[in-house]
């Protein structure tokens, strides 16, 4: 196997597996069976774990593993006013895009808190010595469960009005600190719309935030199923429009399908490549890790490209997801001179 003499970063997209404990943790949450003192401590464990598990791995650039969110969104409506709650459209059967509560606007939306990342930040800082990377859901994204209704007539109207507080987070969290922050916009993929629309939403959302900024743009991953038409092509030449330092792109599941599209990236923008299958119950060996690797890097240079799994392990079991870290890692160091 040829060996390059650039170390090439590995990576998180975002979400860590829930420990086995966790579960029955959330239901006692959910139950109202556990006090605040109870579910601070829930959560700060939680995200000890992921920091532990990434760390064992060897991973260079950690997360919190998002453990203070559950279902990717869904906690941060908690923190917003002005919603009224719609019951999911279907709840018998398997789980999935359609089982979600959703919302509609009673009035105009604001978040008195914020949005709780910089705290999450913050604790993850203190409890560990590896760089971090910050990930937020972008301001598309986040009307995935919110339906149109008088006071946001499209969704684009809430979007924008998301991009204005989600700047006001990001600039809180480089005060304090955060110097690499990821926008999570799989809606990219999904939302039926326009593509440079959504780019001057995406811009402004990151506009004077001075920290190195990455773009991550996936098909969907709830319950280990894609939602987006699964391809990027379109997207190009008109996403290198983007403000992004990176973009965080899936591919192991995939079988590296468009991998090619590294080369019309602009120059000076990373790629970090997903390697590893979140959808699979298939645990990759280091092999095929370097295997995906020299086929990507036939595309670029090793200097402008990162290594990560497709997306989240929110949906895989934690035993799963320490053996894939562990492959990841492995796999990239088989590839390093």
């Amino acid at each position: 196997m040829k060996k390059i003499r650039s170390i090439i970063p590995t990576t998180v997209v975002g979400s860590h597996a829930n420990p086995s404990w966790m579960w029955s943790a959330i239901n006692e949450i959910n139950s109202g069976n556990y006090g605040i003192t109870d579910i601070k401590e829930t959560y700060d464990d939680a995200v000890d774990i992921a920091i532990l598990d990434q760390t064992r791995a060897g991973i260079d650039i950690i997360t919190d593993g998002e453990m203070r969110r559950n279902n990717f969104i869904q906690s941060f409506y908690k923190k917003m006013t002005g919603l009224e709650i719609r019951e999911p459209l279907r709840k018998t059967g398997l789980k999935s895009y359609d089982s979600h509560i959703r919302y509609i606007c009673k009035e105009k939306i604001t978040l008195p808190n914020g949005l709780g990342i910089t705290e999450e930040f913050l604790y993850t800082k203190k409890n560990t010595h590896k760089p971090i990377k910050v990930t937020c859901p972008g301001p598309l994204t986040l009307t995935i469960h919110i339906r149109p209704d008088q006071i946001y007539k499209k969704r684009l109207d809430l979007a924008w009005e998301f991009s204005k507080i989600i700047n006001s987070e990001l600039k809180e969290l480089v005060k304090n600190g955060a110097d690499f922050i990821q926008i999570d916009e799989p809606s990219f993929a999904i939302v039926p719309g326009e593509l440079d629309e959504w780019i001057k939403l995406f811009n402004e959302t990151v506009k004077d935030v001075h920290a190195k900024i990455a773009l991550h743009i996936c098909f969907g991953n709830l319950s280990s199923r894609p939602r987006g038409n699964r391809t990027y092509k379109w997207m190009f030449p008109n996403l290198n429009n983007a403000n992004t330092n990176q973009l965080v792109l899936e591919f192991a599941n995939r079988e590296l399908k468009e991998v090619e599209i590294w080369q019309e990236l602009s120059p000076e923008t990373e790629l970090s490549a997903g390697v590893i299958d979140v959808k699979s119950f298939y645990i990759e060996t280091p092999e095929n890790v370097a295997n995906k690797i020299e086929e990507i890097l036939k595309f670029g240079p090793p200097e402008k490209l990162l290594l990560n799994p497709d997306c989240g392990f929110s949906q895989l079991p934690r035993w799963i997801t320490k053996l894939k870290l562990e492959a990841l890692v492995k796999g990239s160091q088989l590839i390093k001179g």
